[in-house]
């Protein structure tokens, strides 16, 4: 049985493709119009209560939240390839950075955009200078953040500078800009995103 992703090609489920192309399982794509607020369904809210994608179900394995469906797709399909197992030293940088883009670069970019007023002390994210400056140290001598190795934790972190590099929602470094060209060269995002164009001109988004 393939694992239905529930997608929209404006929603983080874009990424969640590239996830799945790396692990090299079989997936079907379940459209889930956001648009209309088909997220907020009493099915998509049953699968989750926050009424949000992406959501995968995997058999009668339901996952949602970004990092925890990369995790899991790397542990159960690729597991010693794109996540390093229990016993490798490399294990604990891997879950450093995939939890720290949803957790500190989100919202640090955030609340840097929308100007909020906090004690950096208080915020779980810390500020955005510390936040930019904990991304360089993670790739900016290194190819990919567990050094040549690529790992689930690029398309989880990686994602999510290119995303924010993209929009100028992060400041643009030589760096950000190496590391998000040499994910951008990877056969299995290629086809990702060939899939998210595909859906947006299925939905009338292209162009």
């Amino acid at each position: 049985m393939p694992v239905v992703l529930y997608h929209h090609p404006f929603s983080r489920a874009a990424n969640v493709v590239w996830m799945l192309e790396e692990a090299g399982v079989p997936y079907e794509l379940r459209r889930v119009d956001i648009l209309k607020g088909e997220q907020k369904s009493p099915e998509m809210v049953t699968l989750n209560p926050m009424g949000k994608l992406p959501v995968i179900q995997d058999g009668d394995q339901v996952v949602t939240e970004s990092a925890a469906i990369a995790l899991y797709l790397a542990d159960k399909y690729a597991y010693g390839r794109l996540a390093p197992r229990v016993d490798d030293p490399a294990r604990g940088t891997y879950l450093r950075w995939s939890l720290f883009a949803p957790s500190v670069i989100e919202p640090a970019s955030m609340a840097k955009m929308a100007g909020w007023t906090y004690k950096e002390g208080q915020a779980g994210w810390g500020s955005y200078d510390a936040m930019i400056a904990s991304i360089e140290s993670a790739i900016g001598n290194r190819d990919f953040v567990l050094g040549k190795e690529f790992s689930m934790a690029d398309v989880v972190f990686g994602g999510t500078v290119r995303y924010m590099l993209a929009f100028k929602l992060i400041e643009h470094r030589p760096s950000f800009a190496a590391y998000a060209e040499r994910l951008g060269a990877r056969p299995a995002l290629q086809r990702a995103e060939a899939r998210n164009k595909a859906s947006r001109e299925e939905l009338g988004l292209e162009g």
